[in-house]
């Protein structure tokens, strides 16, 4: 397979991944522009989370291939993974740990410059600095939620890959996330919704999947195939 192009920001060609006999993504192709917003819809069991996880190196591939910035996820470098900011349906924060010190360890971890600056400057913006000091584990969801975001933030990413980026978010959060992500300028956001009352006011473009499969692509680069209203009539079921 030939190698990415490095004006996409993100490309999946034939992106498939098996657990078992079962196809959770099976040959999706798109791609998104630099700076795009895109949302990625479906039923739960859709594969939206699978497909977010074989883009953050989180999952390995069963076939096919994809790309960031024409960089290929086949073996991901630490450089590639810098470019990568991942906001999961999970926080993935250490509760043990205050906020301060969570955002500390992941600087270190992406070898954020400038790092005490930068952490200041995220947790005022979440609205969590006055409790910088205070364990994670005390905190209520949505403000688990606000810290997950100033982490997927903190090594200022070219792209963002959200799952579910609303849950547990207050009005306020929600004006928040938008701010700093959806309507943010130059950052390329793909993100997992359900939230399809919100999508107008922030997605130029959107993938939708059932069943694993790719059905319609709204995107600037991408083309909506046969049968993309199936998805809609798709009962909710297992995640």
């Amino acid at each position: 397979m030939s190698g990415g192009d490095a004006t996409v920001a993100i490309e999946a060609r034939a992106l498939t991944k098996r657990f078992g006999m079962l196809t959770v993504v099976d040959a999706v192709d798109f791609r998104l522009s630099p700076g795009s917003k895109t949302a990625l819809l479906g039923a739960n069991g859709a594969g939206k989370t699978t497909l977010l996880g074989l883009l953050a190196t989180l999952v390995t591939p069963s076939a096919g291939a994809a790309w960031i910035g024409g960089e290929s996820l086949a073996r991901p470098s630490a450089a590639l993974r810098r470019r990568i900011g991942v906001l999961a349906h999970l926080p993935m924060l250490y509760e043990e740990l205050s906020a301060l010190e969570n955002l500390t360890f992941f600087a270190r971890l992406y070898g954020v410059r400038e790092a005490p600056a930068r952490i200041e400057e995220l947790l005022r913006a979440v609205g969590l600095w006055r409790r910088r000091d205070e364990p994670t584990h005390v905190f209520s969801r949505g403000q688990h939620q606000r810290l997950a975001l100033a982490r997927a933030l903190l090594h200022t990413p070219d792209v963002l890959l959200l799952d579910e980026p609303e849950t547990g978010l207050d009005v306020a959060g929600v004006a928040l996330l938008d701010e700093l992500v959806l309507t943010a300028p130059g950052l390329t956001v793909l993100a997992a919704t359900h939230r399809v009352d919100h999508v107008d006011s922030w997605a130029e473009g959107a993938l939708r999947l059932d069943r694993g499969r790719l059905v319609e692509d709204t995107t600037d680069r991408g083309q909506s195939p046969a049968g993309a209203t199936a998805a809609a009539a798709v009962p909710e079921g297992p995640r």
